[in-house]
């Protein structure tokens, strides 16, 4: 589509056309929705908790800004940063309605390793990255709302006991934030609205992923903490990549010994945090 705004709006109002079906026929899902708002009501959780999906849809627009300026390989480093970093905060406050973690040598020094194995998978890419401090805090502060968002999701997931309604939730807020978005910078620029003429039918399968993978991390960071979730989910990312270079290879594509490297690196620092756990059982 050559916008990344448009592209997060066909992302997110596809996730919830297909969220909301799930809700439609599913009583359990429109009920955990339901909980979610006698929790808030009740003074048990913050109302601004419900606006977590802000704070993704929030990640996507300071991307389309920061991208353009810094590249994707400084962006994702700097970016997973700001996740990993406030990850250990999150997790020692217990944001995510599980249990506290504390901020020891070891989960620092798997929080760094992992910051560090992303750097050596895209440092083939640096080459494309422009250098821009102010591009490189506003990506780092980006990250930091990732973070937040997944412990919020997990405190609503506590409340609503059904992953499929806090994404409910998360899709709601997080589209109504880009459709004000994109109407703000339609009147003051000369931007147009929404192509669909150049998006490929794949496309619109972004956003059902999006309600599954939201679903998941709710679920799962109220067991194993934000930091561990952040950690797991870039192996995931970075495995992901190599199997998509693999079976699904662009023209120039090659396989390439950082993002090997990185991966090894990647569960390097899962191990190292996993032996944190364990230490303190």
């Amino acid at each position: 589509m050559g916008d990344s705004v448009e592209a997060a709006i066909v992302s997110f109002s596809t996730g919830l056309l297909f969220v909301t079906l799930i809700a439609v026929f599913r009583k359990d899902v429109r009920a955990g929705f339901r909980q979610i708002f006698k929790a808030t009501k009740a003074g048990e959780m913050p109302p601004l908790t419900l606006a977590a999906g802000v704070l993704g849809a929030s990640f996507v627009a300071m991307q389309t800004y920061v991208v353009p300026i810094a590249g994707v390989a400084l962006f994702t480093v700097a970016s997973l940063a700001g996740q990993t970093a406030i990850s250990l905060w999150v997790d020692k406050l217990g944001l995510s309605g599980g249990a506290k973690s504390l901020i020891t040598k070891r989960r620092v020094t798997a929080a760094i390793i992992t910051v560090i194995a992303v750097a050596v998978s895209a440092w083939d890419r640096f080459a494309m990255s422009d250098f821009s401090i102010l591009a490189l805090s506003l990506a780092l502060f980006a990250g930091t709302w990732v973070g937040v968002q997944r412990a919020l999701n997990g405190r609503i997931n506590s409340y609503s006991n059904k992953s499929f309604a806090t994404s409910l939730l998360n899709f709601i807020t997080g589209t109504s934030f880009l459709l004000v978005l994109l109407a703000i910078r339609s009147i003051f620029t000369d931007h147009s609205i929404l192509n669909f003429k150049t998006a490929p039918w794949w496309m619109f399968l972004g956003g059902s992923i999006g309600v599954i993978y939201i679903a998941l991390s709710a679920h799962i960071v109220q067991h194993l903490g934000v930091l561990e979730f952040t950690l797991f989910s870039v192996g995931g990312m970075l495995i992901g990549s190599l199997l998509i270079d693999f079976v699904f290879p662009t023209p120039g594509t090659h396989i390439s010994p950082y993002l090997t490297a990185g991966i090894a690196l990647t569960y390097l620092g899962v191990v190292a945090n996993g032996q944190s756990r364990l230490s303190r059982r």
